[in-house]
């Protein structure tokens, strides 16, 4: 049987919206601790609003050190790193080296070769690759969704053992039949389940996660046991 995917929420900035995302489900939280972004979170602040809460927690980063991507990682107790700039390999390797976290790895996909080309440079050390549609001049949050026509094999462009975390656009309307047709691990949702930046809605974060976990992906793998997605 293949199971629904797992829910991420990311850009959180309120610890009201954490505990609701918590308490309705989601799989992972995300902060944006990288500065300089409508969503971005100080370390202490990050550390507070996510404290005692079960799910995994993601640190968002885009284009940082590897020491102080880990620096921020630890700060927060992030189980999952997501590189969500244009980080050479090197960072990935590093990072990956140094252990304590998964890390996932995003793409700005133009063309179905933008994800083999991430899979070829990232796969050996990354545990996942987050694919989200491409916004000139955007870094993340641009909105962007995968056209299905283009990338309709998208599991077949991330060949287990990575996992495939699908973000861009995902609204509580438009999850399932996103996840019908890519057959996703993990679906990645900000400004989607938002009433202001940065202010989540318990509601519709309740609708995303109904709806995900009510679609089945097309023949998905389970991939390695247990993201800038829209955060900008």
């Amino acid at each position: 049987m293949v199971e629904a995917p797992e829910v991420k929420i990311c850009g959180l900035t309120r610890r009201e919206d954490a505990e609701h995302a918590a308490s309705l489900g989601a799989d992972y939280l995300g902060v944006v601790l990288s500065p300089g972004f409508r969503r971005s979170v100080a370390e202490a602040e990050a550390d507070a609003l996510l404290r005692g809460l079960a799910p995994v927690r993601v640190a968002v980063l885009v284009d940082e050190e590897p020491a102080r991507a880990a620096e921020f990682a630890r700060a927060v107790g992030a189980g999952v790193i997501q590189l969500h700039g244009s980080e050479p390999r090197e960072v990935v390797v590093e990072l990956a080296a140094e252990g304590g976290w998964r890390l996932w790895k995003s793409v700005r996909a133009r063309e179905p070769d933008d994800v083999r080309r991430a899979v070829d440079r990232y796969g050996p050390w990354a545990e996942a690759i987050l694919v989200e549609g491409h916004v000139e001049g955007v870094v993340g949050g641009g909105g962007a969704r995968l056209s299905q026509e283009r990338f309709g094999g998208l599991r077949e462009l991330v060949p287990a053992p990575l996992r495939t975390v699908l973000a861009g656009g995902l609204t509580p309307d438009s999850v399932a039949e996103a996840v019908d047709h890519f057959g996703p691990h993990v679906v990645d949702v900000s400004s989607g389940v938002e009433v202001g930046a940065g202010r989540k809605d318990p509601d519709l974060i309740a609708r995303f996660i109904r709806e995900a976990r009510r679609a089945r992906g097309p023949g998905r793998g389970t991939g390695n046991p247990a993201g800038r997605g829209a955060f900008a």
